[in-house]
């Protein structure tokens, strides 16, 4: 297009630049005219400012959709946003595995002391200390020994005859009952102190042998035996022996028709006696420790 004005321009130039000139001297035409440069038409100017909008026209027709374009490169990093409003705590997950023990971490500032707990159990004996210095003398003991004096002791007769084999012998005539450690409704003496007791018997016998035995918790500790040679007779025996709280000692007649036992209040008895001797000493030691 520029090609054209440009051709249009330069005829113009060269047609009319004779006409000009025989009309110069005529003021008639030649101030109507306008001046002409014959030059060769330079290159467009700037552009100059943009007009108003014209009214829209009426709308086109939709026209097809065209096909999707290339994805575009990725675009470059952003700035990181501003931190978002915190969320809520969400359920707890189940337990994990137990991690290995990590280390030891730098002692911390010491606390302060607890309450003292409760004493633990006694440990097991040390082993046996050297001896120690000789200590001064204590105080004068006090003696209890009048208050500590124990007493146990029987004498008891039977105003019967003939007695029943095997069973014990119901001495039923008490002379001596100290302590009150012989029972007469079973003819036994059970001891209540233990320690050393002494035991005899002086048993007449008529008419019948005599096989009579001492007895200890069911056990014979002494035998005697008298055979009846038509006059009365007297059978004696006597022990010493240790007893426990509980122990029993009876008589009784050991062999069946040798039960020649024989009782005239008149003019003689048969008798059955008992003593304690010396207590035990660690039971003394204990009732010693309880009187203080």
């Amino acid at each position: 297009m520029f090609v054209v004005l440009y051709l249009a321009a330069f005829m113009y130039c060269i047609t009319g630049q004779p006409l000009l000139i025989k009309l110069k001297g005529d003021r008639r035409y030649t101030h109507k005219l306008p001046k002409l440069i014959c030059s060769a038409p330079s290159f467009p100017g700037p552009p100059g400012p943009p007009g108003a909008n014209g009214s829209p026209g009426p709308h086109g027709r939709i026209g097809l959709l065209g096909r999707d374009g290339r994805d575009g490169r990725p675009g470059e990093k952003g700035e990181k946003g501003t931190a978002g409003i915190r969320g809520k705590i969400g359920s707890y997950g189940d337990i994990g595995d137990k991690g290995d023990k990590g280390p030891a971490g730098k002692a911390g500032i010491q606390g302060m002391s607890g309450w003292k707990g409760k004493n633990g159990p006694t440990g097991s004996s040390g082993p046996r200390g050297n001896k120690g210095q000789k200590g001064d003398p204590g105080p004068p003991g006090y003696c209890k020994c009048g208050s500590l004096v124990l007493k146990s002791a029987f004498s008891v007769g039977i105003t019967t005859s003939y007695p029943t084999e095997r069973t014990p012998i119901i001495f039923n005539k008490i002379l001596l009952n100290e302590g009150g450690h012989y029972t007469p409704s079973n003819g036994k003496f059970i001891c209540a102190i233990p320690g050393i007791y002494y035991f005899s018997y002086d048993i007449t016998l008529a008419n019948k042998h005599l096989a009579l035995a001492l007895v200890h918790n069911g056990e014979y500790r002494i035998k005697t035996f008298d055979a009846n040679t038509g006059n009365h007779d007297v059978s004696s025996g006597s022990t010493v022996m240790y007893l426990q709280p509980e122990d029993e000692v009876w008589l009784e007649i050991f062999e069946y028709e040798q039960n020649g036992l024989f009782s005239d209040p008149n003019w003689t008895d048969s008798l059955f006696s008992g003593f304690l001797l010396y207590a035990d000493a660690d039971y003394l030691d204990a009732l010693a420790e309880d009187e203080l």
